[in-house]
């Protein structure tokens, strides 16, 4: 069942929280959903695996942990929105948006690498995936400028460690 496989691989119960929408209210992509980050913990709650399973909000999810910082339960929800992901891939449930999975497995690629996100590794790998090269090309520029490209890399001291994590855990995509 979904409900342990999500409590196993995450140390989080869905059935902790109370509805109260804090994570919806301060979800900075909330907009660009089909559903609030609290309807897809009510699906789980409520066994609509498959409605959470196929909603494009689990792709979306940026992870910046401001839902989980809101929550008065301290429930971790970018944990919960990632354990559904990687069952979706699991379960070889398609994703609607053209490019997502392919940023997903470029992101993932760069914390396998590095450790961390490597911005412009990931615009790199997620560039040559789709063959879009020149959109965005005009912000490159600024964000240079700005310090939210750097060139090279910051990797964490074990990088081997990082490797062995993604070899034990990661989910063949069918």
């Amino acid at each position: 069942m979904i409900t342990e496989e999500i409590i196993r691989n995450t140390s989080q119960n869905p059935n902790i929280c109370y509805q109260c929408g804090k994570c919806s209210a301060g979800c900075p992509i909330r907009n660009y959903m089909d559903d609030s980050p609290n309807k897809i913990i009510r699906y789980i709650q409520l066994g609509l695996y498959e409605k959470a399973l196929n909603s494009d909000t689990i792709w979306l999810c940026a992870g910046c942990l401001t839902c989980s910082t809101r929550c008065p339960k301290e429930f971790d929800l970018a944990k919960f929105m990632d354990a559904l992901r990687e069952i979706a891939l699991k379960e070889g449930i398609k994703v609607k948006e053209k490019n997502l999975l392919k940023f997903h497995k470029a992101f993932l690629n760069q914390i396998k690498k590095h450790g961390r996100a490597y911005e412009l590794g990931l615009v790199r790998e997620y560039k040559l995936a789709t063959g879009d090269m020149m959109s965005d090309v005009d912000v490159a520029p600024a964000m240079f400028m700005k310090g939210k490209i750097g060139i090279l890399p910051h990797n964490i001291k074990d990088r081997k460690g990082m490797k062995d994590i993604f070899e034990k855990t990661e989910v063949k995509i069918k």
